[in-house]
């Protein structure tokens, strides 16, 4: 996809008003119109001063936002309306993750939101599955490129061992919306176990719980020990 499509993708993902069409709206109406740019700069800490001087918001540098999670494995941040005020608007969600290198954010679902992500640094790879099960993408990823989500779509992304994966994204809700995590020590196949779950897998109470209990670690996980990741990771939590 070339730059200015994918521009034009995320302006209509986001709601957004083109630049273009900015000066026309203010004639119209007392309104704020934000630009895909003037978004990612104030939530980057940077903003235009010579545009929107009285109805521009303070800018947030969500850098300076101490992690949501953190542990030896990366980092995330999310932002709502509630901690910046431009994203109540289309009640957007703002996240920034971080990834080690061969690290992994552990296969989740998001059961209310559309998730969309740019890569800021690094390299890694994204896996999406259908509800079903089955693969439907399994794709290699680098600075620039842009990725998006379908609600329901259990997904990981996962860091290259050269170095940090770092990126940046929306969803297209931020009320109530909790990623249900399908693996780690807070998955949720943990709140499931019972003689239904277990004959559904055919496995016994201690076969699924040495399944279940084997990753201590939580929402970001260590590297592979294998040498890194080459498989269906998502399409095989089992």
């Amino acid at each position: 996809m070339e730059h200015h499509q994918k521009l034009t993708h995320m302006r209509r993902i986001v709601h957004v008003t083109a630049p273009e069409d900015i000066e026309h709206m203010e004639e119209e109406q007392p309104i704020v119109a934000w630009s895909i740019r003037k978004l990612l700069f104030s939530v980057f800490g940077k903003v235009d001063n010579k545009k929107m001087e009285s109805k521009k918001p303070h800018s947030y540098n969500i850098y300076d936002r101490k992690p949501d999670f953190e542990n030896n494995y990366g980092w995330s941040t999310a932002l709502n309306g509630s901690h910046y005020s431009p994203l109540k608007h289309e009640d957007l969600g703002v996240y920034l993750v971080n990834l080690s290198a061969g690290s992994m954010m552990a296969p989740h679902i998001n059961p209310r939101a559309t998730e969309y992500g740019i890569v800021l640094r690094g390299s890694g790879t994204i896996q999406i599955v259908h509800p079903n099960g089955t693969l439907a993408m399994n794709a290699q990823v680098t600075e620039g490129d842009v990725f998006w989500i379908p609600r329901y779509f259990p997904f990981c992304q996962i860091a290259s061992r050269s170095g940090p994966f770092e990126f940046f994204g929306f969803t297209t809700s931020a009320r109530n919306s909790r990623p249900q995590f399908l693996a780690g020590a807070n998955s949720l196949l943990h709140v499931m176990r019972g003689p239904e779950f277990e004959a559904g897998f055919g496995l016994s109470e201690n076969g699924m719980n040495e399944i279940l209990n084997a990753q201590r670690e939580s929402i970001i996980l260590p590297a592979a020990a294998d040498g890194g990741p080459t498989g269906e990771v998502v399409g095989n939590l089992a």
